[in-house]
């Protein structure tokens, strides 16, 4: 009754507000997963009273996903909702839009459908007013379903775990009939497009689509303002016309911003505010504010990214978007922690892989100056029943994000291959759609393979290959000869290197390292990660034919089909930990190359146990070169590594026991820097490690 009530206070103040207004959707749910042979509209009476209740965001593979390989329930689940829509809405018109549903939705109103979708990642909104009793209980049923299907992207489970359930918030949106279109594959509505960015002018458009549904014409007027930061309308528009009721239309305003402040990334993101208001009858019942960050990306074959002219670089990292015990079904708390993650590290640019990620992620992207890969999740398998929808998740991912000014890129697809010549003409078909939609921003297609010739490569505007030498294949070093040859050989190709790295489990820890790791075995020492990023990073950074380059990953993430690494169903190529408590030594590798924070950090801090006397000791600092002791004694024959913050002591004698490494280093303004690792000796030990060559090579360089 409290729920109800509270609701019936809403209407009330709905009914009287001049715009849209928009209601979280969350609360009083009940859940229950059913076979697949439950009729939806039967599932309410047939399981009554043996319901949970739950509150939204809610996965139901928050646990089975993420604690044991290929033992997880993918299939349908029912969520339940009763609620009073007051009799003073009715005239209204009603949306629930739901911001992502795994991965296949229903929704039924008082037991009639009045929406479906297909994807687990992308929004979708569906019209209820026709089907609800205004004054009276109402119910609200929504079929789930995870299942993998031949004919929704992504088509397995393989790669990641598609979690089920209504994971993301839920908004039930009240407007007047005439309104700015809520149903346009649940976007905006508004359009806005920036052409002839520069530090003199830009000219900006901005297309609305309005909505009528009362059956006549209505006299109406829009108006159209651009904002500055403060707030101060820098341009605006306004017409009046009568808004048919047959079909949605379309106005375009235009603008040219003199001398506009620019959007420069980490530097200076500096948003404007693009405001689109519909009137009736002197009045606003419609109102829609976007962001716009004027910008003008430009990518120069064998040179790099630059961003409004100058060249920019791409410090990048990837994100899923799964957390340990949460599965997908997070808060914009955990969003923005995760986002405060990338940013310490010193990244300039993320890949949001291999799907579209909440809405929060990119507006959040937008304020802090990270540059966005945007993708759909056609990835791993072709089965040649997708192309429908990976069309329809494509024109989802930019009609939804398209006003975000941090996206510059579209992902169409990632290591999908057989049969060569679908895959080819799907991924062309996907380019010229992003193309017609958004003609103003690049588009990218991934290969995992490492040359040019590849059958579906080099039908997207960026060409992306991941790459995981001394992992999948080959040593850490052959990533030399591998950009090497593509820059003699295909000079003008835009190539990115979209994936690189190694597992890392904490509990592994060895200085007897390889150049190569057989990751079919169980043991993924964390100095082997360490030693990979060490090198290949240096490879990219001396390359600037490699125009962006995408670590992975950020965190270590949810595997469900998979068993390696001594942890089932998890990925740990993260350079943090899945729970988000530890940061891994790769971490600090990067924060001290990217940053522009002191850091100062001594390498094998969990590599306690030592298996050799004399070993070698690594620094990161971008603080200077620092002064290491052993057991209090002040080393000597510190050299530089591989880049400007690597530095290394070969030769290091350990003592039998306790061993105290300590490091100081001074800043610019003086400040004195320290770290410190125990680190304890026992005797020889051995290790099997790679048999070919480099069996005793250590750990730090």
């Amino acid at each position: 009754m409290k729920h109800l009530l509270t609701t019936l206070l809403l209407g009330l103040t709905a009914a009287t507000a001049q715009a849209r207004d928009v209601f979280p959707f969350n609360d009083g749910w009940t859940f229950k997963k059913m076979p697949a042979t439950t009729d939806a509209r039967q599932a309410a009476a047939q399981w009554n009273g043996r319901w949970d209740s739950v509150s939204l965001p809610h996965t139901w593979n928050a646990h089975d996903m993420q604690q044991r390989a290929n033992n997880f329930y993918a299939g349908p689940a029912y969520y339940r909702k009763t609620c009073v829509f007051p009799a003073e809405w009715k005239g209204n018109r009603l949306f629930l839009r739901f911001e992502g549903v795994g991965s296949c939705a229903e929704v039924y109103v008082n037991g009639r459908l009045v929406g479906s979708h297909r994807g687990a990642y992308s929004a979708f909104a569906c019209e209820i007013q026709n089907d609800v009793k205004f004054g009276e209980t109402n119910e609200i049923l929504v079929r789930a379903d995870n299942s993998a299907r031949p004919d929704v992207i992504p088509v397995n489970h393989n790669l990641f775990g598609v979690y089920g359930g209504i994971y993301r918030p839920v908004w039930l949106v009240v407007t007047d009939p005439c309104h700015i279109a809520v149903t346009d594959y649940a976007s905006p509505g508004v359009y806005v497009r920036q052409q002839n960015v520069s530090a003199r002018s830009a000219d900006v458009s901005v297309r609305v689509k309005l909505d009528n549904a009362t059956l006549h014409p209505q006299p109406v007027t829009l108006e159209t303002t651009v904002s500055d930061a403060e707030g101060k309308v820098v341009a605006s528009d306004r017409r009046s016309f009568d808004l048919t009721a047959q079909g949605q239309q379309t106005l375009e305003s235009r603008f040219t911003l003199r001398r506009p402040h620019l959007w420069q990334g980490r530097q200076d993101p500096y948003l404007y505010k693009v405001t689109a208001r519909l009137l009736r009858q002197g009045r606003t019942v419609d109102e829609v504010v976007q962001p716009l960050g004027l910008r003008k990306f430009e990518i120069v074959a064998g040179k790099g990214f630059y961003l409004n002219g100058k060249k920019y670089p791409m410090y990048g990292v990837t994100r899923h978007q799964d957390w340990l015990g949460l599965g997908s079904a997070l808060t914009n708390r955990e969003h923005a922690a995760d986002l405060a993650t990338i940013m310490d590290v010193g990244a300039t640019t993320v890949r949001l892989a291999h799907y579209q990620q909440a809405d929060y992620v990119y507006a959040k992207c937008d304020s802090l100056g990270l540059i966005v890969w945007a993708e759909i999740p056609f990835v791993n398998r072709v089965t040649g029943q997708e192309w429908e929808n990976a069309h329809s998740q494509l024109r989802e991912l930019i009609r939804q994000s398209y006003n975000h000014p941090s996206i510059y890129v579209w992902g169409l697809h990632n290591e999908v291959y057989q049969p060569h010549s679908y895959t080819a003409q799907l991924t062309q078909s996907l380019h010229d759609l992003a193309k017609t939609e958004d003609p103003d921003r690049f588009t990218a297609s991934v290969n995992g393979y490492g040359h040019a010739d590849h059958p579906v490569n080099m039908n997207a505007d960026i060409q992306g290959m991941n790459r995981y030498f001394g992992w999948y294949e080959k040593k850490i070093k052959d990533i030399d000869g591998w950009v090497e040859g593509l820059e003699k050989n295909y000079p003008e190709m835009k190539l990115m290197l979209t994936e690189y790295g190694a597992d890392a489990n904490l509990k592994h820890q060895t200085e007897l390292l390889g150049e190569s790791l057989n990751w079919t075995k169980e043991f993924y020492p964390e100095t082997f990660q360490t030693k990979t990023h060490e090198y290949q990073w240096a490879t990219i950074a001396r390359h600037p034919y490699i125009i962006a380059s995408y670590l992975w990953n950020t965190f270590d993430f949810g595997c469900p089909m998979w068993e390696r690494g001594g942890v089932p169903a998890r990925n740990m190529k993260g350079l943090v930990t899945f729970d988000r408590k530890t940061k891994k030594d790769s971490y600090f590798w990067y924060k001290a190359n990217w940053s522009t924070e002191p850091v100062l950090y001594l390498t094998q801090r969990r590599n306690t146990d030592r298996e050799r006397r004399t070993t070698s000791v690594t620094v990161y600092s971008n603080i200077g070169q620092p002064r290491v002791s052993l057991n209090g004694c002040e080393l000597s024959g510190i050299r530089k590594g591989y880049t400007d913050v690597h530095y290394v002591i070969e030769g290091v004698t350990l003592a039998d026991g306790e061993n105290v490494i300590r490091a100081t280093a001074t800043d610019r303004d003086g400040h004195e820097h320290t770290d410190q690792v125990t680190w304890t000796y026992h005797g020889e030990k051995s290790r099997d490690v790679d048999s070919r060559e480099n069996r005793d090579e250590h750990a730090g360089f």
